[in-house]
């Protein structure tokens, strides 16, 4: 009876570099072929080059570098089959490719079918797609070969199915999104009933960008049962094995699947991890308000970097409550990070001793509110500057979606954590962290929120009570709803036509804002593209 033993490689990659890549993909095949005679290896899609490489891919040189790795990779493949993804120039265009290497030999090279153009995907952009099914029989066994977006279609894999394939093995990079591991489960069990074949997904992990890749690689044998899942978030090599005979996978547990909330945290604390690492920081800086969205901020970086590598800044000024400044201080003595507080008075009083010829004869408005706000990003930045820290920014989705911040001001930085976290979120993750040890205080999460740039301040006097206002929100940016089919399912007509107007308002600042970890169906950024300078009318 054939066996295979097949390596689920759920790496961690960087964009771009080739040579790290390489030595991975060389280290990983090593370690196989010391474990087990004639292995199957698999890595994820365009492992070589990461994922996704965007505009890089339109370098004249990407064709010399993708050959280079592969020279070197064969000369190291012995006895192992390996299912390896990278980009290919061909003569009609680049393709997104598949290959299967054995004994120092490109077997068989497999074009990706279905190019995925939309929500954070640009593939058409790149790449010419494929046209045709690829079985490779490794040790008597037809292996069909199938790359991210083509098990989401009915016909690559139908087509592999129709060719021979037994064993479908599929490769991704598949970003994280909440409720995406039960998505992608229902969808290959499916495609495993409806073809008979078995099916290996492994996916990359890592952050990229705005993009956190989960990993959470998995097996599904042809009754549509996932007989192997490995764990979400974490790099790792896993083995399973297919036995021809019965045509079924097995050999790995199946790992239980995450809080929906656990699986946002773990999205949110490898995206900040991987994006100062990557991008070599020595650590980050914010400004610890006292406040929820700040105090959810620091316990993702903490969790992320250490405390070694965080530094928290209170910045109170005439309005900042005592409390605010207590709470920022006992966080910070919680998670043992190191605390500073600058106050922003003498700096605000110079500016506006230098703009007063500017503002005679102007009420106070906005104005003073916004410059408190640019104090801190000033000093923050200077910090930045000065100690080689990133700057990571506070903003929640529904001050974003509405612009509730202030360019120059809070927006001021590299990073912003909390980009796509809706603010009833933000407060169900406060929670769901301190289940895991003391690190919020609890009257942070308790206390009405407030910017505090003026006496009294609360949230609630400028912007719907937040629960309504995400309801909205998430209709109108996530679920394209018009204004009208949004009040049509019962909310308020002024509110609704208040936050429409409000989001369509400030596309402008979201276009300058610093980028943040995607975990919704669709955040600002690379996923909705809408144009500043429009003549939209709401409700449309």
């Amino acid at each position: 009876m054939t066996t295979l033993n097949i390596l689920m490689a759920q790496l961690n990659t960087l964009v771009g570099d080739f040579e790290g890549n390489t030595a991975k993909v060389i280290d990983t095949i090593v370690q196989a072929e010391a474990r087990h005679a004639a292995p199957v290896v698999v890595f994820p899609e365009l492992t070589l080059s990461g994922y996704p490489p965007e505009d890089l891919l339109l370098r004249p040189s990407i064709a010399l570098r993708v050959q280079q790795s592969l020279d070197r990779i064969l000369a190291a493949v012995g006895d192992a089959w390996v299912v390896l993804g990278y980009p290919r120039m061909r003569d009609d265009g680049l393709h997104n490719v598949a290959a299967v290497l054995h004994r120092g030999e490109i077997v068989a090279e497999y074009s990706k079918q279905c190019l995925p153009n939309y929500q954070v995907f640009d593939e058409k952009r790149y790449f010419v797609p494929g046209g045709a099914p690829c079985v490779v029989q490794i040790q008597g066994v037809p292996v069909g070969l199938s790359i991210c977006e083509d098990i989401w279609e009915e016909g690559p894999a139908a087509s592999a199915a129709a060719a021979g394939a037994e064993l479908l093995i599929n490769i991704n990079s598949s970003p994280y999104h909440r409720g995406k591991r039960q998505e992608r489960w229902d969808l290959v069990s499916g495609r495993a009933r409806q073809t008979g074949m078995a099916i290996v997904y492994v996916n990359q992990v890592g952050g990229q960008d705005e993009l956190v890749f989960d990993g959470g690689s998995f097996a599904v044998n042809p009754d549509g049962a996932v007989s192997a899942a490995v764990p979400n978030f974490e790099e790792g090599l896993y083995w399973l094995r297919y036995a021809a005979a019965g045509r079924r996978l097995e050999g790995l547990a199946v790992s239980p699947p995450m809080d929906e909330l656990e699986a946002t945290w773990r999205a949110l604390v490898l995206g900040v991890r991987d994006y100062v690492d990557k991008n070599g920081f020595r650590g980050v800086v914010l400004g610890l308000s006292g406040g929820v969205d700040s105090a959810l901020t620091l316990a993702v970086a903490v969790a992320a970097l250490g405390p070694d590598r965080v530094e928290a800044v209170m910045m109170p000024f005439r309005y900042t409550a005592q409390m605010s400044v207590e709470d920022a201080a006992e966080q910070s003595a919680l998670l043992g990070v190191t605390h500073k507080v600058i106050s922003i008075e003498p700096i605000y009083e110079a500016f506006m001793h230098s703009l007063a010829e500017e503002f005679a004869g102007t009420e106070v408005d906005t104005t003073e509110e916004n410059l408190q706000a640019r104090c801190r990003g000033v000093l923050l930045m200077s910090i930045s500057n000065k100690k080689g820290y990133l700057v990571l920014t506070t903003g929640n989705k529904s001050e974003m979606a509405v612009g509730y911040s202030t360019l120059y001001g809070d927006m001021a930085g590299g990073f912003d954590v909390l980009k796509d976290v809706p603010k009833t979120l933000v407060f169900q993750l406060c929670r769901y962290r301190n289940t895991l040890g003391p690190c919020i205080p609890q009257r942070v999460i308790d206390r009405p929120p407030s910017a505090e740039l003026r006496p009294d301040q609360k949230d609630e006097d400028s912007l719907p009570p937040y629960d309504i206002l995400d309801r909205i929100l998430e209709l109108y940016v996530e679920e394209d709803y018009s204004a009208q089919a949004i009040i049509a399912t019962g909310m308020d007509r002024d509110h609704v036509h208040r936050v429409v107007r409000l989001v369509d308002l400030n596309e402008y600042k979201r276009r300058q804002a610093p980028i943040g970890v995607r975990i919704t169906r669709r955040g600002f950024g690379r996923d909705r593209r809408y144009p500043i300078t429009s003549g939209w009318k709401i409700g449309e």
